[in-house]
């Protein structure tokens, strides 16, 4: 679900400003997320899932992402109503779960 590896070279690299990207990113990611749960608007998917996917892969959500490419695509080929919200929604979910978890647990 994470690619860990990916997670903890982005922190080494980044050293303290690492937890402020992950903030920025629960923050944007989480906003676009909350509009597809509470008013979804099938003529955004393509545009809102590739910032998701952009935003998942640099921050090592690799299911999550490959998740929001399949609706970007779907979007993108002219069936929004085909995109499964449900699964990215819950995808995100379950990945913001595991990375809070997980840098929990390697902090401690």
């Amino acid at each position: 679900m994470i690619n860990w590896p990916h997670v903890e070279e982005l922190k080494a690299e980044m050293d303290e400003a690492f937890d402020e990207v992950v903030a920025m990113f629960l923050e944007e990611a989480g906003e676009v997320i909350a509009r597809l749960r509470k008013s979804p608007e099938p003529a955004r998917y393509q545009a809102d899932l590739h910032f998701l996917k952009g935003a998942a892969l640099n921050l090592g959500f690799d299911r999550f992402a490959e998740h929001c490419a399949e609706g970007e695509a779907q979007a993108a080929a002219g069936a929004p109503e085909d995109v499964e919200l449900s699964k990215i929604i819950s995808s995100y979910d379950d990945s913001v779960a595991e990375l809070k978890k997980g840098l929990a647990t390697r902090a401690a």
